[in-house]
């Protein structure tokens, strides 16, 4: 499952360490967490610093490591208080049997166990221990009332333990908590898009990548087109609340969180899976993809041998996706893409009126920054004359925050159509 890095950008985890053998897990768990994007600072317990040091974590968070309770320094920068209120989730791994105890009492005798009474942000608690310590009466007592306050509990997995016993009370993968909370935060982003996304509701065909025309069973007509701008852009439908279908190329990018996608090849099988797509039901269709505009007439059936210094190939026209949907009679909203090397604007203006389309967004591929294969873009929005909407003008961004905007626009667009008289 892939997922863009930006959307966790702004979320900031607190990891507290406790002692125990499994803290050394907790310093994958900082990577981890720091790959998708989170902003991390580690809380270390006494008996944690007994087991890893804090410039480990240091070192791995990028971020100074909070070990006191009443540190002069901390204070003059980010207290408990302020790192109570900086964080967005609190997650406890290890969870000591001795920190569950003080969270369940109320008690604030050190940095953690005030930090758990200051924050108001959710708090994740697991707990790894001896299997007999798991077990015991008091710590399940303790537990429940963690549960009871709303605190959120990982279960232990079963295993060998370093004390020589086997038993509930390993700490799970640090892979499969950080892959918990990327959930968490997903899940919630996708509940406030749905209640306020600009797309909630919508359904969205993306296509997306370049297509592959056969010359012979080895061979094919193809172009440079990666699929990043078509991917970046399904992530940001999916964000906005958008139910997305990508019908993607041959290209080697993971699938969005939350995106349905299809795979196809050539024109003709992406134009099939467009209609098909249309008769499920469609609101907006995003034709990003750099459709091949020529098909070989025959292709060859096995692979044509080398014979002279000239090999003729007869090449007939590809339909035109986007202007065939756009002529349907129950169309969606249709946003094309042209990519040029020249007369940008004027192509793309153009375009916009030829094929019948809602909104157009043009770049200049010849940009070696904002080519096909960058990380970035730069694109100029035209919109049909019915919506009386000035151009927008999308200066150079990552693709991700161009797709955003672009969302924008369509959301906008959508909003004010003016309908003719």
């Amino acid at each position: 499952m892939s997922f863009d890095l930006s959307v966790f950008s702004n979320k900031n985890i607190i990891l507290a360490v406790t002692g125990g053998i499994a803290a050394y897990k907790s310093a994958i768990l900082v990577r981890r967490l720091k790959d998708y994007g989170f902003n991390v600072r580690v809380v270390m317990t006494h008996g944690a610093q007994a087991f890893i040091t804090p410039l480990t974590f240091q070192a791995l968070s990028g971020n100074p490591v909070h070990t006191e309770l009443l540190d002069p320094e901390a204070e003059a920068g980010m207290g408990h208080i302020e790192l109570a209120r900086w964080a967005d989730l609190v997650l406890v791994a290890p969870a000591s049997c001795d920190t569950i105890a003080k969270f369940a009492a109320g008690l604030a005798d050190d940095l953690l166990s005030t930090l758990y009474l200051a924050t108001k942000a959710p708090v994740w608690v697991t707990p790894a221990m001896n299997q007999q310590m798991w077990a015991a009466k008091p710590t399940q007592r303790n537990l429940n009332t963690l549960v009871e306050d709303g605190v959120h509990v990982i279960m232990p997995e079963a295993g060998s333990q370093a004390c020589g016993d086997v038993g509930l009370g390993r700490m799970p993968e640090p892979e499969d908590l950080a892959e918990q909370v990327k959930n968490y935060f997903h899940q919630a982003q996708r509940a406030i898009a749905e209640k306020f996304g600009l797309l909630a509701g919508k359904r969205v065909v993306i296509t997306a990548g370049p297509t592959r025309e056969a010359i012979d069973p080895v061979r094919y007509i193809s172009n440079h087109s990666t699929g990043k701008m078509g991917f970046a852009i399904a992530a940001a439908c999916y964000s906005a609340g958008a139910k997305v279908t990508l019908l993607a190329g041959p290209v080697s990018l993971d699938t969005p969180n939350g995106v349905r996608r299809i795979n196809v090849s050539s024109a003709i099988k992406m134009l099939d899976e467009s209609m098909h797509q249309l008769e499920e039901g469609c609101d907006v269709f995003i034709a990003t993809a750099a459709v091949a505009d020529y098909r070989v007439a025959e292709v060859a059936e096995h692979k044509i041998k080398k014979a002279g210094d000239e090999l003729n190939v007869s090449l007939v026209k590809n339909p035109d996706i986007v202007a065939t949907i756009a002529q349907q009679s129950k169309r969606p909203f249709m946003v094309g893409f042209a990519a040029e090397t020249r007369n940008v604007e004027e192509y793309a203006a153009g375009k916009l009126v030829a094929k019948k389309l809602d909104m157009i967004a043009c770049n200049d591929v010849s940009r070696a920054d904002i080519g096909f294969a960058s990380d970035q873009n730069a694109m100029t929005v035209f919109f049909a004359e019915q919506y009386q909407m000035e151009k927008r003008d999308l200066e150079k961004a990552s693709k991700q925050e161009i797709a955003q905007q672009l969302v924008e626009a369509i959301h906008d667009a959508l909003n004010h159509k003016i309908e003719p008289v």
